[in-house]
């Protein structure tokens, strides 16, 4: 299992839902971290190309997460929460 951080940029994003979606987007999370190992085997989770350790996780069908994760200390840091529209705009992590 892996260890979940949430960068400042990420809690600024997440202040942008409401409080159900919220909960909604930590229990994906949770799953995320509990099950990463599977999921970068679905379509649910992609490399993000141009990016070393950088993916994308779909939360939702209008949801994503855009995260790094460091292996030799098993760690998500979530980047950046958004919709799918914006969530790649501007992509300077």
């Amino acid at each position: 299992m892996y260890e979940l951080l949430i960068s400042e940029v990420a809690e600024k994003n997440l202040k942008d839902f409401s409080p159900d979606e919220k909960i909604f987007i930590a229990e994906k999370l949770k799953y995320l971290c509990e099950n990463f190992d599977i999921l970068k085997r679905t379509k649910k989770v992609k490399k993000l190309q141009g990016y070393d350790n950088y993916y994308r996780f779909i939360i939702s069908r209008k949801i994503r997460a855009i995260f790094e994760v460091q292996d030799d200390k098993l760690i998500i840091l979530i980047l950046r929460i958004g919709k799918r529209k914006d969530i790649y705009k501007n992509l300077e992590l």
